[in-house]
């Protein structure tokens, strides 16, 4: 099974944002720096929201503005409203990663909108970055469960999916925002997406708060989804949905995909190692990852 999968790190913007240790951005360029090294190519760095809300991300503009630009790799800016969307323009950001909300509870929380209000959004909003020739994607966030409303109706992704593709999105993201998915749910959402927008890619966004979220990218990697959302570390959580833990770990979801034989282009003991660093030094304090504490698939001793 040589087929590609793509791995977009996200632990530099959605690992770090809820993180209790504000790392410098000296330090987020270093670890940026450590994750290119170890292949990666497309990676989530900014986020251009209300730094009094996110202190964490408060650097954004700095980090855009210091990231490697010679190294092939493409960086992510996540936008939630129009400011935010042309910050993440303004700033050279090779794509823009806006979202829409799933279900109302979570998006007054969130993004003090409704679904339909971040559909509406993005469908004026989307023509900024189609101007400046820069591909915009779309995250539906807490597409499988919301902190506060419960249930998520599948028509309604659908629908928000068919939303976003009409107005532009290249890709859709499906968003696990707070660990409840299972791999038959992904099944499902991924039919009822495709159905919705046949010609949007889609990638697929899970937290492992539950303990599912490797169940889960096998269910969508076997559904033909090629671009999976991972946290080096599985570091991340968000700051507006209650207990919220973080992604799952770039290094277990890319040692699951190396064993069956899938390319994904990141050396895994470069990725280990990062995440050890991450641990030790970057964050100085325990990530929840694996593979970073068991290493790779053991090799034999030479008799």
């Amino acid at each position: 099974m040589s087929r590609p999968i793509e791995i977009v790190e996200v632990g530099p913007r959605d690992g770090l944002q809820n993180d209790p240790a504000l790392m410098p951005t000296g330090v987020k360029l270093d670890f940026i720096g450590r994750l290119i090294d170890a292949g990666v190519r497309r990676m989530e760095v900014a986020s251009f929201v209300n730094p009094k809300l996110v202190p964490a991300m408060a650097d954004s503009d700095d980090i855009m503005a210091r990231v490697p630009r010679d190294r092939g790799v493409k960086y992510i800016g996540l936008a939630l409203n129009e400011r935010g969307m042309r910050r993440a323009l303004d700033t050279g950001c090779d794509e823009v990663n806006f979202v829409m909300v799933a279900s109302q509870g979570f998006g007054k929380a969130n993004q003090n909108a409704t679904p339909e209000e971040t559909a509406a959004l993005f469908d004026r909003i989307a023509v900024l970055a189609h101007d400046e020739k820069v591909p915009v994607s779309v995250t539906i966030s807490v597409a499988f469960g919301d902190p506060f409303d419960g249930e998520v109706p599948i028509d309604r992704v659908a629908i928000l999916a068919g939303r976003a593709a009409r107005a532009g999105a290249m890709e859709i993201a499906l968003g696990d925002t707070i660990g409840v998915a299972n791999p038959w749910d992904v099944r499902d959402r991924v039919a009822a997406v495709r159905a919705a927008a046949p010609d949007a890619r889609l990638r697929l966004h899970f937290h492992n708060t539950r303990n599912t979220a490797l169940a889960n990218i096998y269910a969508a990697v076997e559904a033909g989804v090629d671009v999976i959302d991972a946290s080096c570390g599985g570091i991340g959580g968000c700051p507006f949905a209650p207990k919220a833990t973080g992604n799952v770990a770039t290094e277990d979801v890319v040692y699951m995909l190396h064993r069956a034989g899938f390319d994904t282009g990141i050396d895994l003991d470069r990725m280990i190692e990062t995440a050890r660093w991450l641990e030790a030094e970057g964050l100085k304090h325990p990530i929840a990852s694996m593979v970073a504490k068991a290493g790779g698939f053991p090799t034999r001793r030479a008799s």
